[in-house]
């Protein structure tokens, strides 16, 4: 499971920051096959929290696409990081 908290500096209204926030869960949710969702801070116009998870039998395999997610957020998104938190369980 990851969860980001993360600043939105071009949003100028909450329009823009849902449009933005989409894109990015939609790009989690297709190139990485993993479920994702804005979880809080929904009325915030700057920050924006996002929770995914991926099912795998391999903690290896899981954490290696979560941590895929978090360098193509990094890469690619205009956004700026403020927290994240990467947890596994195993079963």
């Amino acid at each position: 499971m990851i969860q980001l908290i993360f600043e939105i500096p071009e949003a100028v209204s909450l329009k823009d920051k849902r449009r933005i926030v989409k894109s990015l869960i939609g790009r989690m949710q297709n190139r990485f096959r993993m479920s994702a969702a804005e979880v809080d801070l929904q009325d915030s116009l700057s920050f924006a929290h996002i929770g995914g998870a991926v099912v795998s039998n391999s903690r290896v395999f899981g954490e290696s696409v979560l941590n895929k997610a978090l360098k193509m957020i990094e890469n690619e998104m205009a956004v700026r990081i403020q927290d994240v938190k990467i947890h596994s369980e195993e079963f």
